[in-house]
């Protein structure tokens, strides 16, 4: 997997970490590091993980299209 392929990944977690953790937590009843706040870091870790792994079998998966395709 290269770069190339993170970066739809970085165009999420970039604007979703700063308007969650710049604006809108600082801003509500859930401010401060709590249950809450860790469980959005959470979500967003598990987003991650999801993204990297989707592409991954993606990469796999035309990997083997590609060499049973070959004659």
């Amino acid at each position: 997997m290269n770069l190339r392929l993170l970066w739809p990944l970085v165009g999420f977690v970039v604007p979703t970490v700063v308007i969650g953790y710049g604006f809108v937590i600082p801003r509500s009843c859930i401010a401060g590091v709590n249950e809450l706040s860790i469980g959005f870091a959470t979500t967003i870790v598990g987003a991650c993980l999801t993204y990297v792994a989707g592409v991954r079998a993606a990469l796999k998966l035309a990997k083997a299209e590609a060499a049973s395709a070959k004659p």
